[in-house]
């Protein structure tokens, strides 16, 4: 009996962990502006380290968060003051076999150190748009996108 009552224990923090995952997401995507996008969060093997997630716009922020979280809080925030994109391409490599056909690969430069974030293609127009938007000045001149 005492081995039931583990179980069903077990059971229960399961639910709670799954629910809570999904009601964090609910949270998140109810404010609006939410697009899935990957980061690369390690470069140590080629074509590997890339974190699965969702990234929400703020003002003049793009926070993104795992995921697979429990965390309110953003695990990485890009200001787009200083952001500019550097290098566009198609996944490489290994890079195909986990992220869909249709995405593409922004390397993205900015004060606190480079970063490459991967995205759907429909979805590369709505982030220039919204990097390129900030008011005259606040974004390097250095926008070009290279292919």
């Amino acid at each position: 009996m005492l081995v039931l009552r583990w179980i069903g224990i077990g059971v229960l923090v399961l639910l709670l962990a799954v629910a809570a995952l999904f009601l964090r997401r609910a949270l998140m995507t109810r404010a609006g502006g939410i697009i899935r996008l990957s980061v690369r969060v390690s470069t140590i093997l080629d074509g590997r380290g890339w974190s699965p997630g969702f990234a929400r716009f703020a003002e003049t922020e793009l926070r993104w968060y795992r995921m697979f979280s429990f965390a309110f809080r953003p695990k990485r925030v890009l200001s787009r003051r200083g952001l500019a994109v550097e290098r566009r391409r198609l996944p490489e490599g290994q890079e195909r076999l986990i992220m869909p056909a249709d995405w593409v690969i922004l390397r993205c430069v900015s004060h606190q150190a480079p970063v490459e974030i991967a995205m759907a293609k429909s979805t590369v127009t709505g982030f220039l748009s919204w990097l390129e938007s900030a008011p005259p000045g606040a974004v390097s001149s250095s926008l070009a996108v290279h292919d």
